[in-house]
């Protein structure tokens, strides 16, 4: 199977997130694996993912840091390729153009211009994807095996998140996410606190992070149909309490998934 073009977005505008997120969904070609407004949250995406592109927008007044705080972090990693950075900017001075180009980006899009949207920053990285990746296949020697475990990670995280689905915990609910984390954490082998880590993820507090998750499990079996409950989720409840415990239901599906 053709591996999709895996693409993090930095951008402060909820609304241009969601824009690249809801068009990247009906493309076949890429894939959004996050969008942040934070620079060296940014910088830990390209560790924790090592992406193909980065779309990156120079000002982020919403957020932390700046498009060229991370250019700069990023320049200091020791990473065996570079992704293709897309920059985007409100800012089209050339005195800027000219400095964000020194330190590496590969195409920069004024947001100014008339023509300019989100789709066609994502129509511009689909073009180039087969040169996007043969590029980084050149410069990884890696790139075969992280192409497989990219791929053996997507599908545990398909499975997870179809197995909350059949339960009836909405994708809504703020716990559905740290649900999905807190399982894959497990899978791979995560010793410390599911809560801390995630919490550390999403800049919470462990015991806001440990509360979404188990609210969103005692509301699927507050509202749920019984019979499908006791189809898909076969562990042994406590009759007094009516519902898992966190601890109960992560590790539940975590051995689940790891024996399917």
């Amino acid at each position: 199977m053709e591996r999709e073009l895996s693409i993090l977005v930095i951008e402060d505008d909820k609304e241009a997130c969601k824009i690249f997120e809801d068009y990247a969904a009906t493309m076949d070609k890429i894939e959004i694996v996050a969008c942040t407004n934070d620079s060296e949250k940014g910088i830990a995406l390209i560790k924790e993912y090592r992406v193909d592109a980065v779309i990156l927008d120079l000002e982020l007044n919403d957020g932390r840091g700046s498009g060229i705080d991370f250019l700069k972090d990023m320049s200091k990693l020791k990473l065996q390729y570079k992704p293709f950075v897309v920059v985007t900017s409100n800012n089209s001075s050339r005195m800027t153009v000219d400095f964000v180009r020194s330190l590496g980006i590969d195409y920069y899009f004024s947001k100014h211009k008339s023509d300019y949207s989100e789709k066609a920053v994502l129509g511009m990285l689909e073009s180039m994807k087969d040169t996007i990746q043969g590029s980084i296949k050149k410069d990884d020697s890696s790139y075969d095996v992280k192409d497989s475990a990219y791929k053996k990670e997507k599908k545990i995280k398909r499975i997870i998140t179809t197995e909350l689905d059949l339960i009836g915990i909405s994708p809504k609910a703020v716990g559905y996410k740290y649900l999905a984390d807190a399982i894959y954490l497990l899978i791979n082998g995560e010793e410390r606190s599911l809560s801390t880590v995630i919490g550390e993820m999403y800049r919470k507090s462990d015991s806001s992070v440990e509360r979404a998750m188990q609210n969103a499990i005692n509301k699927a079996w507050r509202v749920n149909d019984t019979e499908d409950l006791l189809e898909y989720y076969k562990a042994r409840i406590d009759p007094r309490r009516g519902a898992p415990t966190l601890t109960e239901f992560v590790y539940y599906y975590a051995n689940k998934i790891k024996e399917m």
